[in-house]
């Protein structure tokens, strides 16, 4: 019923705003206005956010035509009149060129269901987007609920991934996308891609900047192709841990990527692809160049997707930030270089790095010189805290309180799996998932790792990880009904 209402209002915006000369679509889509011009329009975080978060709203306009152009780029508050506008910025704009607006939106008095629009102006021709947003009352900053999840085409280590490789490679297109319907039936409408080339290197052991990049692409990538014979058979970490691998062949769908995409499209869904794998933890040169030639061609074949939420970066890199200094300063240049590069590109879309909360006491000062650069923060391993190290709650707080001073954005990556016997994951019990929702209450989102292999709905026709992973979707869902009372719904 909800959703029905949303789309009503979402009808009778579009309507009104036909009426009064200008065009647009719902969920960011494009239509009607010049075909010189495109527009974005991505919020941070997306909706639905309790009322004490505090709203990144972000825009852009490209300039497809052959002549400079001046655009007037405005953002209003479910109405397109004067006492409803919230910003204002007039921009200039170069031939095949691109501009950003950025502002921050206090939501406390906007409890509701809303409707953000930005309007871009030049001359005559109008371009306009919409972003529904629920802001709900509540006196924490969570919503208490698992708002999305990482997403992979295969897991990177034979041994976690024992119970699902198996199944997940034999996946069809239109699996894939059963996936992606599977998510959205549980309103887990973001998606992380965790990586879109395989490649089991690690920083400071390989030479691939003399010798050239070794990875698998899971796309028809152009810049790093699919060797001819090539296989996840060579770019799986079988090594020590599974000296008897199976010899399992590509995957069974053409265009994975694609179907995910193309679902998420439909069911309105946020979607960060997957700058990855390079090499873990690797933020050196090679990387930042490898990194940007990747975004470069993502957003050249993906970039029409209105699902293209943002970038994730899949190295990783533990609490501390680096094992030295001169880690760190990789770190902390590969974003200043690799964020101002994919703003370039898409300056609304968000950056967002996974690291684990483990040791923030040994990063040496370096969290408000990374977090400069960087849009969103999404650690992970609150539970499971090294002995003598802080608390969950402390280090949730202390990264929190980073985050803030730099004015970026503090998410979570919850683990919905535990280690079994040879480290093989598994689901973990739905008590141990809401206790962590309901204590850790200061993050804006909350994404789990991951879907893929971890959760899958009764009816998808295919159900990597088998029964267990069935359980915990159906015990999730249960818990979204009961126990929304206490989050404002």
């Amino acid at each position: 019923m909800k959703n029905t209402v949303k789309t009503l209002q979402c009808i009778i915006m579009l309507v009104l705003l036909a009426m009064a000369g200008c065009t647009g679509s719902t969920n960011n889509q494009t239509a009607g206005a010049s075909k010189d011009t495109r527009a974005s329009l991505t919020l941070i975080p997306p909706s639905p956010i309790t009322k004490n978060v505090k709203l990144d709203i972000r825009g852009a306009v490209w300039n497809e035509s052959p002549a400079d152009r001046k655009y007037k780029i405005s953002v209003y508050m479910d109405n397109v009149d004067k006492a409803s506008c919230l910003h204002t910025e007039e921009k200039e704009v170069p031939a095949g060129g691109n501009t950003g607006v950025r502002f921050w939106l206090d939501t406390e008095k906007y409890i509701g269901n809303r409707n953000i629009i930005l309007v871009a102006e030049s001359g005559n021709e109008v371009k306009t987007m919409i972003e529904p947003l629920t802001i709900i009352d509540s006196k924490i900053r969570s919503t208490r609920r698992i708002d999305g999840g990482w997403f992979e085409f295969y897991h990177w280590c034979e041994n976690e991934g024992h119970f699902w490789n198996k199944d997940i490679i034999k996946l069809t297109n239109a699996q894939w996308a059963e996936m992606m319907k599977g998510m959205h039936d549980i309103e887990m409408d973001i998606v992380v891609i965790q990586e879109l080339f395989r490649n089991q290197k690690y920083v400071g052991q390989h030479d691939m900047d003399k010798t050239g990049y070794t990875g698998f692409p899971y796309y028809e990538s152009k810049v790093y192709p699919k060797k001819e014979g090539d296989s996840l058979l060579n770019h799986t970490n079988f090594g020590k841990e599974s000296p008897n691998y199976p010899a399992w062949k590509d995957l069974a769908a053409d265009k994975p990527l694609e179907s995910v995409l193309d679902e998420a499209d439909k069911l309105n869904m946020k979607v960060f692809l997957g700058v990855g794998g390079y090499a873990w933890f690797d933020f050196t040169q090679g990387s930042l160049d490898w990194s940007k030639k990747v975004a470069k061609e993502l957003w050249e074949m993906y970039g029409h997707h209105k699902s293209f939420y943002g970038w994730y970066i899949s190295n990783e890199v533990g609490g501390y930030l680096g094992e030295n200094d001169e880690r760190r300063d990789e770190l902390v240049h590969f974003f200043k270089e690799f964020t101002a590069y994919a703003r370039s590109l898409a300056p609304d879309k968000p950056v967002m790095l996974a690291t684990n909360c483990h040791d923030v006491k040994s990063s040496n000062g370096y969290y408000p010189k990374l977090l400069a650069n960087l849009d969103i923060l999404c650690p992970f391993g609150f539970h499971r805290m090294p002995e003598g190290d802080y608390t969950g709650k402390e280090v949730a707080e202390i990264l929190q309180n980073y985050c803030d001073e730099a004015g970026s954005h503090l998410w979570m990556d919850m683990e919905v799996f535990l280690f079994g016997e040879k480290n093989a994951l598994y689901p973990r019990p739905i008590d141990q998932v809401v206790h962590d929702l309901l204590m850790l209450d200061n993050f804006e989102k909350v994404c789990c790792y991951a879907y893929t292999g971890l959760m899958n709905a009764s009816w998808q026709t295919a159900q990597p990880g088998g029964e267990p992973t069935v359980k915990l979707y159906n015990d999730y869902m249960q818990y979204l009904v009961t126990g929304r009372d206490t989050i404002g719904y």
